[in-house]
């Protein structure tokens, strides 16, 4: 066994050469049970779906088809398994997301598939509360004008400003585009929502709701995988002036862009740094100068990794200086690789730092929170490969 197979596996490696603490302890929120249909836990989503004040858990099982919702049990039993329900079944699910649809306070969720079943669905949440968790009190639908693409990625976002929750929407492969799903008159009519392509993509990955130019107006930015147009696009929000919202590439153009995020890298920043992932062994930022021109620098992934899944700003250790979290697709790294890390945004420069140990191989996207209450923020995360199902690394500043 190597010498940094043996300093990984202890967590007290950096690729600096400097010392870093032990790695996060890891605290799963559900298993894997191919019985259940939870096999490929596919990304987690953020939402207070029970109105208690805390931020519950979304999650699409790829591999198995369960689409589930995990309650956060509160600090004391955030340690635990959450109290959980299955909304519903969509095989090949790529992404769910929790959103209330119709408008009648109970949130329902929304999943996207793609292989053998293209379309995009709605699991509507039962009326009552009490029957929240009870699997037979869920009803799921699909939007008939979603099929035939191989949908990944779902926003919930009111596009045309009338109040209503509308979806943005991205596929891959034939036919991709992102676009929106307009939500009707009568939102429980699924038949009626349409379909309106924004603009042609190659594989849409990530797709987040922003004001990009300060109008006041939410933008859409996403980042496209593959293809001809690679990279990190911004589609502007016309307003009220216009239906046609205007593409403009910010950056990592050829580039295989995966999860991306926004934030402040410094706290005296003015604006926020658009920051991606890449299979390509970087972290790509990007950030608007005072002439509104996008500047993009890059940085390398933590201990030389070059599958880069999903990314998060946050203040790791507490000294007020924002820092990056990452994940990756190990299975394409080396075995003594560790997949899941942050960067140190240090005085001196940027540190590696291990929070995994090096079970799993695929992670994916990153929601960054307090779930036991000590005042740092936690990383909660899924994996696919190793079935570790969905779970939290526990920060160990305090």
């Amino acid at each position: 066994m190597r010498l940094s197979c043996v300093l990984l596996c202890l967590g007290i490696f950096a690729s600096s050469g400097s010392l870093v603490a032990q790695t996060w302890n890891r605290h799963t929120i559900d298993s894997s049970n191919r019985v259940a249909g939870k096999r490929g836990a596919d990304g987690v989503r953020l939402l207070d779906v029970n109105h208690d004040g805390r931020l519950d858990i979304t999650t699409g099982w790829e591999e198995g088809g369960a689409v589930a919702i995990y309650l956060n049990p509160g600090p004391e039993k955030a340690r635990e398994a959450w109290p959980s329900v299955t909304v519903g079944s969509v095989r090949g699910v790529e992404d769910a997301v929790p959103a209330d649809l119709d408008g009648d306070g109970a949130i329902d969720v929304v999943s996207c598939a793609e292989g053998k079943i293209n379309e995009v669905f709605v699991h509507w949440a039962p009326e009552s509360e009490d029957s929240f968790l009870l699997q037979k009190a869920w009803k799921t639908e699909s939007f008939p004008e979603s099929k035939g693409r191989r949908w990944m990625f779902a926003l919930p976002m009111d596009v045309n400003s009338d109040g209503k929750v509308d979806l943005v929407v991205g596929s891959k492969n034939n036919e991709a585009i992102i676009g929106w799903l307009e939500n009707p008159k009568n939102s429980r009519d699924t038949a009626a929502w349409k379909l309106h392509p924004l603009a042609q993509a190659s594989w849409i990955m990530s797709i987040q709701s922003v004001d990009l130019d300060g109008d006041n107006h939410s933008d859409i930015l996403y980042s496209d995988r593959f293809g001809k147009q690679a990279g990190i696009y911004w589609l502007k929000n016309p307003g009220q002036t216009s239906t046609t919202w205007k593409r403009q590439l910010i950056g990592a153009k050829d580039k295989q862009v995966m999860f991306l995020t926004t934030g402040k890298l410094s706290p005296t920043d003015k604006v926020p740094t658009i920051v991606c992932a890449t299979l390509d062994g970087e972290l790509v930022c990007c950030k608007a100068d005072k002439g509104n021109a996008w500047k993009e620098t890059t940085l390398p992934l933590p201990f030389g990794l070059k599958a880069g899944k999903g990314v998060a700003i946050a203040d790791i250790n507490g000294d007020h200086r924002p820092d990056l979290v990452t994940t990756s697709e190990s299975q394409r790294e080396k075995d003594d690789m560790v997949a899941v890390s942050w960067k140190e945004n240090s005085s001196t420069g940027w540190i590696d730092h291990a929070i995994s140990d090096q079970r799993g191989r695929k992670f994916d996207r990153i929601e960054m929170l307090d779930l036991d209450g000590d005042g740092d923020l936690d990383l909660i995360t899924c994996e696919e490969v190793h079935d570790l199902g969905v779970f939290w690394y526990e920060n160990p500043s305090r």
